[in-house]
């Protein structure tokens, strides 16, 4: 499957507290959306979604990788960007860190603020198509 880069004019939207909503698809076919804190590495071009073991996003891209990404501009709800593309990596490699580094950016404290239940884990999106 072919592959798109976040184009750059968008970038900040990475960089702010940008809240994404992110569609799985259940067992049943029926679209699961849920809001999310939202990353891109832009090296590799994967958006990153921190969440954790367990949760319905991640057991619904074990099954499915497809997904869909729409997010607004925190400072201007006309500029959007919408996302379509494929998990390539479910791993917990980076995920702790990963988390503090989010939680830096939505709620300016250093660390992951809610209890972690299980472990956490980075869903790794390569963007397919990007509007």
């Amino acid at each position: 499957m072919a592959q798109t880069p976040i184009p750059e004019e968008y970038l900040d939207l990475f960089e702010k507290r940008t809240f994404a909503h992110v569609a799985t698809l259940t067992e049943d076919d029926d679209p699961h959306v849920t809001p999310v804190w939202i990353d891109y590495d832009a090296d590799a071009n994967r958006v990153l979604v921190n969440t954790e073991r367990g949760r319905r996003k991640e057991r619904n891209v074990a099954r499915d990788p497809s997904v869909g990404i729409s997010m607004t501009d925190p400072d201007d709800p006309y500029r959007h960007l919408s996302i379509i593309g494929e998990v390539t990596a479910v791993t917990t490699d980076g995920a702790r860190e990963h988390a503090d580094e989010l939680a830096g950016r939505y709620t300016g404290t250093p660390e992951y603020p809610s209890e972690i239940r299980t472990e956490r884990v980075l869903l790794k999106i390569r963007p397919t198509e990007v509007f």
